[in-house]
């Protein structure tokens, strides 16, 4: 994950009252581009302040925005849905996400077992930190996709 602080329009002295991160180009194992680009607005001082203290903060892309970032090789479990920065769903060792959505099979968020994000861990595939992981019944067959992302923050 590359996080880009954009020197134009941000300086150590200055104050931020929002961040946009956009999520550029996401880039596929197999050396493919989505060339797509997907931006969240949340008001924060910093990227890092939206992540750092584990707290869940949601966003509203919808799953298939974030199945976009991927392509038409994406998939997800068909509940929970659980978006934005920090998205964890309630069994720890499951799929969980820094910026992302999280799926499962049931509708509570218990133990989900897809994700597409960027820093995320968890079954079912624990090494997989920025991509596609879905297993369990998701809805385009289950999926182990590793991406290269980038986030940009304005």
């Amino acid at each position: 994950m590359i996080i880009n602080w954009l020197p134009s329009v941000w300086t150590p002295n200055q104050s931020l009252f929002s961040v946009k991160c956009e999520i550029l180009d996401v880039e596929l194992e197999e050396g493919r581009r989505s060339g797509k680009l997907t931006a969240i607005s949340k008001q924060a001082d910093s990227l890092y302040s939206l992540i750092a203290d584990g707290q869940y903060r949601v966003t509203s892309l919808s799953c298939d925005a974030w199945k976009a970032l991927i392509g038409s090789q994406a998939s997800l479990q068909y509940y929970c849905n659980k978006e934005g920065f920090n998205a964890v769903c309630s069994w720890s060792k499951h799929s969980k996400a820094r910026i992302g959505i999280v799926g499962n099979k049931y509708d509570d968020c218990g133990a989900c077992d897809s994700r597409i994000g960027f820093g995320t861990r968890g079954y079912p595939d624990d090494l997989n930190t920025c991509c596609n992981v879905a297993k369990w019944y998701p809805d385009n067959g289950d999926k182990y996709i590793k991406v290269v992302g980038c986030i940009l923050v304005q």
